[in-house]
């Protein structure tokens, strides 16, 4: 669906039902709002009000007034993306319409438009202070999301992937062998983003970094951690969090292993039960990618480490279940050498 122009959804209030129809056709949003003599905003008609109002026995070259709805909801000059989506969310509208001290009509917010400018507006924490012991000697001279993935660093496919899907401001927290982040990123022009650091002077755990955040943002924030190889949409996970009104969303993924024994059930007097032979189980693992809300990084505060579950129990403690969201695209932790064996064969497939 295209996106509508502020004229395809503005009609005079002397229109017809039926001229209401098109223009709502028209304008592909489903909504129409109708104005006055002197364009100021008088009442907005929806395809649903159109309906009821043929239902009702009205004909199509009626006024629109006698379908519209004349208290249309409405915002002052001034409101941001954050805070229109949130009225948007709460209100289930798609259309929110920005008006001057006259009530006449300067812009529309459109959910399509502020989730867009949202994406664009949020900023992805990529952790890449890890010491990666475990890839070692790769990881001798070379910080484990700088290892080569089909010859370019595993981070730099990271952040092409965020960037392709409409995000351009990137704060990396570094730690070890910190100056070759910077030598190979600088400021993120060659990519087509901004980049910026924090620097890690001690080890502060995957959630205690978030303390050197320069200032609070005022929108929800994508943290992951830099060992990731996934093409995971994170459109769909900030829309998901922000569907939710969620103060902390943590990703999962289902981890499957082989039990290579019968496994024996028991009742609870000691008598056997039944056999199942060499069983799968699956469970949900936290995949190390997460969205947090402002409300959730005042939460950070404190000193030593901090990792995300940790954080996670506390937005538990002070706001509710945080939200799950499970991904369902490829994801790869690159903790061994035979991880990052595999994902060399994968990523040809995985980013096609």
């Amino acid at each position: 669906m295209s996106q509508p122009t502020l004229k395809d959804l503005l009609i005079g209030r002397n229109a017809s039902i039926l001229e209401a129809m098109r223009h709502i056709e028209q304008g592909a949003a489903q909504i129409a709002f109708v104005l006055d003599e002197n364009e100021r905003l008088v009442g907005a008609v929806t395809d649903g009000d159109v309906r009821r109002g043929i239902l009702r026995g009205l004909r199509l070259d009626e006024p629109v007034a006698l379908v519209m709805n004349p208290a249309p909801l409405t915002v002052k000059e001034g409101m941001g993306h954050a805070a229109a989506l949130a009225v948007m969310r709460e209100r289930s509208i798609h259309q929110l319409p920005v008006v001057d001290s006259d009530q006449r009509i300067v812009s529309i917010f459109t959910l399509d438009g502020v989730l867009r400018e949202t994406r664009q507006a949020t900023t992805v924490v990529l952790m890449a202070g890890g010491l990666g012991s475990r890839l070692r000697p790769l990881t001798d001279h070379t910080p484990k999301p700088l290892l080569p993935i089909g010859g370019r660093p595993l981070l730099e496919i990271t952040i092409e992937n965020f960037a392709r899907q409409g995000f351009g401001r990137f704060i990396l927290s570094v730690n070890y062998r910190a100056e070759m982040f910077r030598a190979h990123f600088g400021e993120g022009q060659k990519f087509g983003v901004d980049i910026d650091y924090l620097h890690e002077s001690e080890r502060l755990g995957t959630a205690g970094a978030l303390r050197l955040l320069p200032q609070t943002p005022d929108a929800p924030i994508v943290v992951m951690n830099g060992d990731i190889l996934t093409n995971f949409d994170a459109r769909r996970l900030l829309d998901f969090h922000n569907r939710q009104n969620a103060v902390a969303t943590m990703c999962v993924r289902e981890y499957e292993w082989h039990i290579p024994y019968g496994v024996v059930r028991t009742t609870e007097d000691g008598r056997l039960a039944g056999f199942e032979e060499k069983p799968r189980r699956t469970e949900f693992v936290n995949a190390g990618i997460y969205v947090l809300s402002p409300p959730a990084l005042e939460l950070v505060e404190g000193a030593g480490m901090l990792d995300m579950p940790t954080l996670f129990e506390r937005v538990e403690s002070a706001f509710g279940a945080p939200a799950v969201y499970p991904l369902n695209e490829y994801w790869l932790d690159i903790g061994h050498l035979d991880d990052l064996q595999r994902a060399q064969d994968d990523l040809p497939r995985v980013f096609q």
